[in-house]
């Protein structure tokens, strides 16, 4: 039931003291301030690496270097090449592999042509498992298919800036040609991005046509670049990682110790060491602001300490008409809770509101891009924030409180 009069008798105690109630109050207001301001950065920055990560988090590249050791009769520095047959190998002699695209790019120097349009870009010959892996917004038709890897299929699909550039006519590419290396290829569908940083425009201008096609069309039959592979849910990456080059180094006879013959990436790793730095961050925000809000709250439970020896002969009259103990106990704790939940409050929107106008500022001025974006704070942030308000409130007046509540009246009569 809401009480009136207590709720006057708190805003006169509090508002007797008006510098030294704010100065108070001013402690909590910025510790909730920071942890606000410092978890939305850290969110931004983190929002900004991750929107680049435009590829499934557990992704493991391999490919070919130079062996580094001599191994049953064949001697260090010998350059290795990939092949078909590996594939095949890999996927019949290791479950622990569940997606697997084997890659190749065009080599030597070509042309893109369209008409009079002429342009460099990178093509690539992939399989439609090249978009589980790495998945692209397809703003036009289609990726390349099992149809078009099995038949050769001279089809091409282009990036957003292919096509701005070749078909700067305004004509619709899908259905349209383009010549590569002088041989046709029909477009079947234009892909976007959703990476942010300096790699977006190179991925925009590349091209995809199925693995077969460039291997058949261009003499690199049988060939592979590199791999690009998915263990099975629940295996981790570097199990897979591990078995396949064991695996490759069987097939190409390399010593096991050879650790240069076969390079690879584990995206996973390098995930879960981003992850493991933005939970540091995170960390060190909450750190610091829950140390600022610990001052604020030593500040508050010495003003409380305060008020009660300013209130001692009042809290005497009480005690001595019959109050309860526990009565003065909630009474100073109100307070108490009444200070800190409405400046800490006051810091949890002050540092939302920030966080807010950062964030569209930046979309207003396109500044948005790798480094931060869309700085935000999670409602459970907020919750969590309204929690150690609470808490930060009992405790600043639970000692207060507990004095006041030991009293006694009769002292507490003749104090001066």
């Amino acid at each position: 039931m809401f009480d009136l009069e207590k709720w006057q008798e708190i805003y006169s105690t509090l508002s007797r003291h008006k510098l030294r109630t704010g100065l108070t109050a001013f402690g909590v207001f910025w510790g909730i301030f920071m942890l606000v301001v410092l978890l939305g950065a850290t969110n931004g920055l983190e929002n900004g690496v991750m929107t680049n990560f435009n590829i499934q988090k557990n992704t493991v590249f391999m490919w070919t270097e130079r062996t580094s050791k001599a191994y049953m009769g064949f001697q260090p520095g010998r350059s290795l090449r990939l092949k078909t047959e590996d594939t095949q190998a890999i996927l019949q002699n290791i479950p622990e592999v569940k997606t697997i695209a084997p890659r190749l790019r065009l080599q030597g120097p070509y042309t893109v042509n369209r008409k009079n349009k002429s342009a460099s870009y990178a093509v690539f010959g992939d399989y439609p498992s090249w978009i589980d892996i790495r998945p692209m917004p397809m703003r036009e038709g289609r990726f390349v298919n099992e149809k078009d890897i099995a038949d050769r299929r001279k089809i091409a699909v282009i990036g957003e800036r292919v096509r701005d550039v070749l078909f700067e006519d305004g004509t619709e590419p899908v259905g349209q040609y383009i010549s590569i290396r002088g041989i046709f290829f029909k477009v079947v569908g234009v892909f976007g991005t959703q990476r942010m940083d300096d790699e977006a425009m190179e991925e925009l201008e590349s091209i995809y046509i199925p693995n077969t096609t460039l291997q058949y069309t261009f003499n690199q039959v049988g060939d592979v670049g590199w791999y690009a592979f998915l263990p099975q849910d629940n295996i981790p990456a570097s199990v897979a990682e591990d078995k396949v080059k064991t695996l490759l180094q069987e097939r190409h006879k390399v010593d096991p110790e050879d650790a240069k013959a076969f390079g690879s990436a584990n995206i996973e790793e390098e995930y879960k060491e981003v992850q493991g730095l933005f939970m540091g961050m995170k960390g060190f925000g909450w750190l610091v602001s829950i140390g600022t809000i610990i001052a604020g709250i030593i500040g508050v439970s010495n003003i409380m300490l305060i008020i009660v020896r300013e209130r001692t002969r009042e809290i005497g009259v009480r005690k001595a008409l019959g109050a309860r103990p526990s009565a003065i106990l909630s009474l100073i704790i109100q307070e108490s809770l009444v200070l800190t939940a409405f400046s800490g409050y006051f810091g949890l929107v002050a540092g939302t509101l920030l966080i807010e106008a950062v964030a569209q500022a930046l979309k207003r001025f396109g500044a948005e891009g790798e480094f931060f974006l869309n700085p935000q704070i999670d409602f459970s942030i907020a919750l969590m924030a309204i929690g150690v308000l609470v808490a930060a409130g009992t405790i600043a007046g639970f000692l207060p409180a507990y004095k006041a509540a030991r009293i006694n009246p009769v002292q507490a009569l003749k104090d001066e």
